[in-house]
């Protein structure tokens, strides 16, 4: 139980500096916007999907992980 408690702290540690980081401004001109991100925009209707950030967050995340359980 003590290790599943220093995982909690370390991801609630994580999710905050993210969090700090994104309402500071960093970031805002390419998260989200990456080549291979899918947009289209019609006269009524737009769609977004940013498939290469989601992507390059998974990679990320899988590497603090794994560093985190050695």
């Amino acid at each position: 139980m003590n290790e599943l408690g220093k995982v909690l702290v370390v991801a609630g540690l994580v999710i905050a500096a993210v969090g700090a980081l994104m309402w500071a401004g960093v970031g805002r001109s390419w998260f989200g916007r990456l080549p291979g991100d899918i947009h289209y925009r019609s006269d009524n209707f737009s769609f977004h999907f940013p498939l290469v950030t989601c992507l390059l967050l998974s990679v990320i995340l899988t590497l603090i992980l794994w560093l985190f359980r050695r």
